[in-house]
């Protein structure tokens, strides 16, 4: 028999096998900070239509007394509502890394006379400078996705909670089409959030999928 045939039979007749070509993981890479340049896009008129914030609101069962911190406040839009909810008794910490937002938020909480409720707070990338075990709640609302670190980030949340304190993450859903209208790299899965956000110790009690467009994760 010519060898080349001979060759030929013979591998024919070993069983074959699955492809196993491993596929390694996309890695997310965090969006770009959004400027201080842009923040009338924090205080467009069509955000309370878009995002129903106070579906947000509602579901961390706030009331007064209670200390919230909003990591990420921008122009201070959620801090303000949460304030109104929380006072005259809690308070709300609205932390950013860039000065401009304080200082834009500054006339907005005193239009909103919720100046002595909300305390401005200047963080960094990785420090939102937080007091340790004071929050009951951390709410964050579209901007864990632009964390540059947020492994430390992720730490310093949990120290800042008080016992039986939670978060409030709220993210542009990456799956369907209900934020098709918001860049790519400005959304999240669930599987992205729960990859990140559980192995950092957070266990999470639930998704609340009746806004428009964002998922709303509660953790503790």
């Amino acid at each position: 028999m010519n060898k080349i045939v001979f060759l030929l039979l013979t591998f024919s007749c070993l069983p074959s096998q699955p492809s196993r070509i491993a596929t390694p993981p996309a890695v997310r890479r965090p969006a770009a900070v959004m400027s201080f340049e842009g923040a009338d896009w924090l205080e467009r008129s069509s955000r309370e239509e878009e995002e129903r914030p106070g579906e947000v609101v509602a579901a961390m069962r706030l009331h007064d007394g209670l200390f919230v911190a909003e990591i990420g406040a921008g122009t201070g839009y959620m801090s303000r509502r949460m304030a109104r909810v929380v006072a005259p008794h809690g308070r709300v910490y609205a932390e950013e890394i860039q000065p401009e937002m304080l200082a834009l938020m500054k006339p907005l909480l005193e239009k909103d006379h919720v100046e002595g409720v909300v305390v401005p707070l200047l963080g960094t990338p990785t420090d939102p400078k937080l007091p340790s075990h004071r929050f009951d709640w951390i709410l964050l609302v579209d901007v864990y996705h632009e964390f540059q670190q947020p492994k430390p980030m992720l730490a310093k949340m949990r120290e800042a909670l008080a016992p039986g304190g939670r978060v409030a993450l709220v993210e542009y859903r990456a799956e369907g089409t209900t934020a098709s209208h918001i860049r790519a790299e400005h959304r999240m899965s669930v599987e992205q959030v729960l990859a990140e956000w559980k192995p950092a110790g957070f266990e999470l009690e639930k998704v609340v999928e009746t806004l428009p467009a964002q998922h709303l994760f509660i953790f503790r």
